[in-house]
């Protein structure tokens, strides 16, 4: 696969984390393989988890194709990038296409990025997993690598102003490969793989710079101000709704 446009995009980011003075702490790094196919398996906090999960794959020299929402491809802005670094458009009412070429991908010996929760957590926990993460492994006959984000939710989330200040701290941690089979009952195994990163997230928390009281990031369950899990459900299901009325009224 011919990557033109990857290496300029990356370097413009890394300028960028330059400027910005990102303080990083990057654990695990070497689980992600530096060669061939593994879905790599990222919580989803902020818009700019594709950027920031990307960049934990550096240190193995691996490039990231991200399956995404297919109407970031028809935008005109994001549509040409997301395009040149090959990832993959993922339409919610056919999403056999894009799971056919996510495998296409995984048995060419690439890095297919997911987001198992399909949408961003506003509680900073992990929502319910959808089951496809693993039976795409599974099919392809390749390792999931989990990764963890924290900190991103601070830069660019839902429900909150951006902010890209300078000097904000990025944890990215990366667990153990799991393996999976076809074999392997894929509910039981999406509970394992969401159990394991779940214990990744608690202790990337922990080890954070700082746990300050009621920080409108922290999650609920550590004291901060973030919506509990049952309250960001609520709020995820009137902006469904919502939306459903805005297409409704067009």
């Amino acid at each position: 696969m011919r990557d033109i446009l990857y290496p300029p995009v990356i370097g413009f980011a890394k300028t960028a984390f330059k400027v910005l003075d990102l303080k990083f702490r990057m654990t695990g790094t070497e689980n992600v393989p530096r060669t061939g196919g593994a879905v790599l398996a990222l919580n989803h906090i902020s818009y700019v988890d594709f950027v920031i999960g990307g960049f934990g794959a550096q240190p193995s020299k691996r490039l990231v194709r991200f399956m995404a929402k297919e109407v970031l491809f028809r935008n005109r802005y994001s549509g040409p990038l997301m395009r040149g670094m090959h990832h993959i458009p993922v339409d919610r009412d056919a999403g056999s296409a894009s799971y056919r070429e996510a495998l296409r991908y995984l048995g060419e010996g690439e890095i297919v990025g997911v987001f198992p929760e399909a949408t961003i957590s506003r509680s900073f926990e992990l929502k319910e997993f959808k089951t496809g993460t693993v039976r795409m492994a599974a099919a392809a006959g390749v390792p999931i690598i989990p990764m963890v984000l924290w900190g991103t939710q601070r830069m660019l989330t839902k429900d909150h102003p951006r902010d890209f200040s300078r000097h904000q701290r990025v944890s990215i941690t990366v667990g153990e490969p799991i393996t999976v089979t076809r074999a392997d009952n894929a509910a039981e195994a999406t509970e394992h793989l969401h159990k394991t990163m779940a214990g990744l997230l608690d202790r990337t928390i922990r080890e954070y710079h700082e746990q300050p009281p009621g920080a409108w990031w922290l999650p609920a369950s550590y004291g901060g101000g973030a919506p509990t899990p049952e309250e960001a459900d609520r709020l995820d299901a009137e902006e469904l709704r919502l939306r459903a009325e805005r297409r409704k009224n067009k």
